[in-house]
């Protein structure tokens, strides 16, 4: 009864642990959402402008609150962008009891690098790929028929692509996390190769539009990216066969022909080989009324016949 008792209180202490780092993190949104609102107007002009200056193109609204919840949507987007840090750190805070140092190590990195990852695809699609969907779009225009972009499509399309590039920029991180945690080989990642290519190019072409330009553009850094995975997870495979070597292993116990036997007692020695060398009697030349040795009483008939030394 104390037991499950015990069991109940842990459960218990974890979902209130778990009630705080949400209730913080809530509250840091909820925080950011204000200033992020304010300055919403002034990114989706500075968005519009751009989009102006690249493709020549008039952003019009069709309905009187689009606008409203565009800005709304966009200042939601970023709160999430910029609390995410918070968010993280109480998600950390309550997962780390339970965790060991090198995997500490390891989640931390994690961190680190999706993050940084994510940013890179982002700035990837902003700058680089969405430029060349506005223009393949505007691809289409002629004298009889005139582009017209709604701004709340247009902005939802680069929010959109925006995550899907940052998380498609993952892919060496999974990569490398999967081969160190043992779930898939290193070496069958390399053999799998040429199908990862394909793999890359086909979301490449559904992400992009349909041009070789643009799907290069995209899966060349994705394919150099997951070489870099490939990098690291192989050089971690290489640091941990190091580590259980044996030459970095002083306290295993080698059993080689390289490895020297204790030096034994020189006496000890010399009396072992003196009795290995002594030649057994033959059975018939025993005399078993004179014992050998004090030790040795020979038969029962001739025990009466004995006499110690």
């Amino acid at each position: 009864m104390t037991s499950k008792q015990d069991q109940e209180a842990t459960l218990i202490s974890h979902l209130e642990a778990l009630r705080r780092a949400l209730i913080r993190s809530f509250i840091a949104l909820g925080i950011g959402i204000v200033p992020l609102f304010i300055a919403s107007p002034y990114l989706l002009d500075f968005f519009c402008e751009q989009i102006a200056l690249q493709g020549g193109l008039t952003l019009h609204y069709f309905s009187p609150m689009e606008v409203f919840l565009l800005q709304l949507k966009i200042a939601a987007l970023l709160d999430v962008v910029v609390c995410s840090p918070v968010i993280a750190w109480n998600m950390w805070q309550f997962v780390l009891p339970a965790l060991y140092d090198n995997e500490k190590r390891f989640i931390r990195s994690i961190v680190c690098l999706t993050s940084l990852l994510f940013i890179a695809g982002v700035a990837f699609c902003l700058i680089v790929c969405f430029p060349l969907i506005v223009q393949f779009g505007m691809s289409f225009a002629g004298t009889s028929l005139q582009p017209v972009f709604g701004v709340s499509n247009l902005v939802t399309l680069a929010l959109w692509l925006s995550l899907a590039f940052g998380c498609m920029f993952q892919f060496p991180l999974v990569t490398y996390a999967l081969i160190r945690a043992s779930i898939v080989s290193y070496e069958t990642v390399c053999s799998k190769r040429p199908y990862v290519v394909v793999a890359i190019l086909v979301l490449a072409a559904l992400l992009t539009p349909p041009d070789i330009v643009s799907q290069l553009m995209l899966g060349t850094p994705t394919y150099l990216l997951f070489e870099a995975g490939l990098l690291a997870a192989r050089r971690y495979k290489g640091r941990s066969q190091k580590e259980v070597h044996p030459e970095n292993a002083p306290n295993l116990v080698r059993n080689d022909s390289t490895s020297t036997a204790p030096e034994s007692d020189p006496a000890q020695t010399d009396a072992t080989n003196a009795v290995a060398e002594t030649p057994a009697p033959a059975t018939d030349e025993i005399d078993f009324a004179a014992p050998s040795s004090k030790f040795q009483v020979g038969t029962e008939k001739d025990a009466d016949k004995w006499k110690p030394y």
